[in-house]
């Protein structure tokens, strides 16, 4: 394995970051740096990475993901940790693909054969999701994630909340269990009582009730449901995790592998996880890079609960593109979901996928920053997306 020859990065449509890692003896790994909202923010970390990364010996990952850390002394958050995981993710791929072994054999080895699997329902506004949970029943799956609410005011009629579990109870109905995405929009006194009025109908967990900036009052809540709590998108590091799980506040940590450091953080995010009796279900509403890096967490972690994957997603489909997960896989059948909703261990080796390059370089030449949604109250003031 050689040192690091080239680092190229693509933005592509719907809204993903891909990375591509090339050594100087040909070899390359993929990437994913996506931070969606803040493409040209993330390419400029990438731009002053790169200078660094070039000539070094891509078989170190560790040393080149604390070279990052230590040496950029400002440590953390979205834009430079998204970076950073495009890079590790590309070097675990090479590595793997270099030593002829799939990355979860680098990572001590699976310790289950396949992985489950959750899709979404609904969009930002949701509205009729029986339809939509129909089909994902007809594709196998038996778990569904769905927005729980449009956006909220800080404090708004209790009436707005009756949509949610009515939504709830059709969908439970078809037989799929389901989580809810509060999606940080809602603030402490509408998401207590949506907790409390969603209770009875058992959802497999509610996500973000609140936004990760108000540890208090998640914890107040935590102790106050027995519903799973689940968050972590909007958690870069094992640094930013340690308030929760020494509060016991949260039952199912979300890293996002693609903002999250990484593989390499990733891992040990979850490894800290299980030291707290806590889940992990990574956080993936994203490309297939970052779904096929999730795979290798998922199979190597013994507290893994489920993985999202962004196949048929709302996003992914909006902009008419025709562009989906799979569009950039030579295989899509790697992602194949079988019966029970669970996906395989791929058998390839790196991350088990093969990227459609001169794919990727076609559409990454017209493809434009994509923009985070604006909501706004009917009085005109700011709402969460």
């Amino acid at each position: 394995m050689g040192k690091i020859k080239t680092v190229e990065y693509f933005r592509v449509k719907p809204r993903w970051l891909m990375v591509k890692i090339t050594d100087e003896n040909g070899e390359y790994g993929w990437g994913e740096a996506t931070l969606e909202g803040h493409d040209l923010a993330v390419e400029g970390c990438l731009e002053e990475m790169i200078v660094r990364i070039v000539g070094m010996e891509a078989n170190e990952i560790e040393n080149i993901w604390q070279t990052f850390w230590r040496h950029g002394f400002y440590r953390g958050g979205p834009v430079f940790m998204s970076a950073l995981s495009g890079i590790d993710i590309a070097l675990w791929d090479l590595k793997g693909k270099v030593f002829k072994m799939p990355v979860y054999e680098l990572l001590g080895g699976k310790v289950r054969s396949k992985v489950q699997v959750y899709c979404w329902i609904g969009g930002d506004r949701p509205a009729d999701v029986e339809r939509a949970a129909k089909a994902r029943v007809a594709q196998g799956l038996k778990h569904v994630k769905m927005n729980a609410t449009e956006d909220l005011n800080w404090i708004d009629s209790p009436s707005k909340l009756d949509a949610t579990v009515e939504r709830i109870k059709e969908v439970k109905a078809l037989g799929l269990d389901v989580g809810l995405d509060f999606h940080g929009r809602l603030h402490k006194g509408m998401a207590k009582q949506l907790a409390a009025a969603l209770e009875p109908h058992r959802p497999l967990f509610i996500e973000e009730p609140l936004l990760c900036e108000h540890p208090e009052a998640i914890k107040q809540l935590a102790d106050r449901t027995t519903i799973p709590i689940a968050f972590g998108e909007r958690l870069y590091t094992r640094w930013d995790i340690k308030r929760f799980l020494e509060d016991a506040s949260v039952d199912i940590l979300q890293p996002d592998i693609a903002h999250a450091g990484g593989i390499s953080e990733t891992k040990r995010i979850a490894q800290m996880a299980e030291a707290y009796d806590v889940a992990i279900a990574p956080h993936c509403p994203l490309g297939p890079v970052a779904f096929a890096a999730s795979l290798h967490i998922g199979l190597t972690s013994p507290n893994f609960t489920i993985l999202e994957m962004s196949l048929g997603m709302h996003y992914n489909t909006e902009a008419g593109d025709d562009i989906d997960l799979l569009t950039y896989l030579k295989d899509p059948e790697v992602f194949a979901i079988g019966e029970g909703g669970f996906i395989k261990a791929p058998t390839k080796y790196g991350l088990g996928i093969d990227i459609d390059e001169e794919k990727v370089r076609a559409i990454a030449k017209d493809t434009k920053p994509w923009q985070c949604k604006v909501f706004h109250g009917p009085d005109g003031s700011i709402r969460e997306w």
